[in-house]
């Protein structure tokens, strides 16, 4: 492997450290914010579950638009870097928005979160498909894509959970130092020391962006001129390419599985184990067994195929959400059940994006064109719908297990908390081995076929094999 392959691989996945962190600020605490910050009311919240439901759905459809943007950009600096930059900054300063309380309630409120939603949600996938459409542009190895995809991932949950582990205690410390108090239903200090969490996280989100717009070093090289794509070629690429939409449907499946747990967390520990504090130490330990895993990933890889890791991670996800919904309220039991979903979890997240990437190739043989960025839209497009299925399920949650409305973790009867675990445990487990179950019958990408098309897109002339990894 020469410098290049080892840097690009470095500087890439750096750059999504701070993206992470700033999505997981929305994705994830967003809602909380809102009712535990903001305190809005439970009439306010039935319009915030449709607004997140209908908005991110919205927006998802326009992820393939953003794609066939990028896949036709020409630029000195080539097609992906100019979309990070302009989604990152400007995906920042709405970030910033939603976490500034203006003063507003009730229905002039929610036309300005649905304003500043929309363009965040649209500035940021921007940013979101440019910048992992670039991971297949950068080899054509399936073991060296396994390798960057694994360091990226490292970097995303290093991001997400730096985010998970630090937003309580961080944003509880400069409340405090601003004079705040913790005991008021509605805590101006609190707003503000929202508000300043959210600007450093934007700040640090673009300084790690530098690294993959200043650090990457694409080879343009691998692929040979192509058309501009046609907005008709478009919707062949999304709907033409099989294995895409396979791949679309177990991501769609696993992700909506996924958001909906980690959106529960700080209630669970908040109303169920009643001890909010734990929720960090809980996001620590899961956050080093993820990166373990994803750090171990390229070494199972060489012993094991993607379908023996899909079906053991799975497995290890099964056997923790099981454990979970039993679990006494015991930070031992409950932090062994998280450790095996978080790890399985971080298994198929990284399978995900391999699988993903190598329908790019598949596409490329069977449509004639190679489109990353239109393929990759998927990712956001699956993230949007998965996060707004999650928003809907724990809003209305939240709501008819009167936790939304309650002042204390007592207020929250024994059926409400049981309400909870159901959705934020069982309704994800059934999504997840779903996901696993259409892939298991309907993906057909392995190596050997993989290697194939390879093979095949060289003789054809669509790809120049002999830079491949130069």
């Amino acid at each position: 492997m020469d410098k290049s392959a080892k840097s690009n691989r470095y500087f890439f996945g750096l750059g999504t450290v701070g993206r992470d962190m700033l999505y997981s600020l929305v994705s994830m605490y967003l809602i909380y914010y809102l009712t535990e910050i903001l305190n809005l009311p439970d009439s306010t919240m039935w319009w915030m579950a449709g607004v997140f439901t209908v908005l991110r759905v919205f927006d998802a459809f326009n992820d393939p638009i953003m794609g066939f943007l990028v896949d036709n950009t020409h630029s000195r600096f080539g097609k992906f870097k100019p979309w990070i930059a302009i989604g990152g900054v400007i995906g920042g300063i709405f970030t910033v928005l939603m976490f500034t309380d203006f003063g507003l309630r009730g229905t002039l409120y929610i036309v300005v979160f649905v304003i500043i939603y929309l363009l965040w949600d649209l500035t940021y996938g921007a940013n979101d498909i440019a910048y992992w459409s670039m991971l297949p542009s950068l080899s054509l190895d399936q073991k060296e894509r396994e390798k960057t995809g694994a360091f990226a991932r490292i970097c995303a949950n290093v991001g997400l959970f730096t985010c998970v582990v630090g937003i309580m205690p961080l944003t509880e410390w400069i409340s405090l130092k601003l004079g705040g108090d913790p005991s008021a239903i509605v805590d101006s200090m609190a707003k503000q020391a929202w508000f300043i969490f959210a600007v450093a996280i934007v700040l640090i989100t673009l300084a790690f962006l530098c690294f993959t717009l200043f650090g990457v070093k694409e080879n343009r090289a691998i692929v040979n001129k192509q058309d501009n794509t046609s907005l008709k070629e478009m919707f062949g690429v999304l709907f033409k390419n099989d294995q895409l939409l396979f791949t679309a449907i177990s991501m769609a499946l696993f992700m909506i599985g996924y958001c909906t747990t980690t959106s529960f967390g700080v209630y669970f520990f908040k109303y169920a184990y009643k001890n909010a504090d734990m929720y960090s130490v809980f996001a620590g330990v899961l956050g080093i067994s993820q990166l373990a895993a994803l750090a171990a990933f390229p070494l199972f890889s060489k012993k094991h195929n993607r379908k023996q890791l899909y079906t053991a991670a799975t497995v290890l996800v099964v056997l923790g959400y099981i454990v979970f919904f039993f679990a006494p309220m015991n930070m031992v039991v409950i932090g062994l059940a998280g450790v095996l979903i978080f790890v399985g979890q971080a298994f198929i997240q990284l399978l995900m994006l391999m699988f993903l990437t190598d329908t790019i190739e598949y596409g490329q043989l069977k449509l004639g064109k190679r489109n990353e960025s239109i393929t990759f839209s998927v990712q956001p497009f699956i993230n949007k719908i998965g996060g707004a299925l999650a928003s809907g399920v724990v809003t209305v949650t939240l709501i008819i297990s009167g936790i939304n409305s309650a002042v204390t973790p007592n207020d929250v009867t024994a059926g409400g908390l049981l309400t909870m675990k159901l959705a934020m445990l069982i309704f994800p487990l059934i999504s997840i081995v779903a996901g696993y179950l259409v892939y298991l019958f309907k993906f057909k990408i392995d190596k050997e076929m993989f290697d194939k098309i390879i093979s095949e897109l060289g003789e054809r002339g669509d790809l120049n094999l002999s830079v491949k990894e130069k």
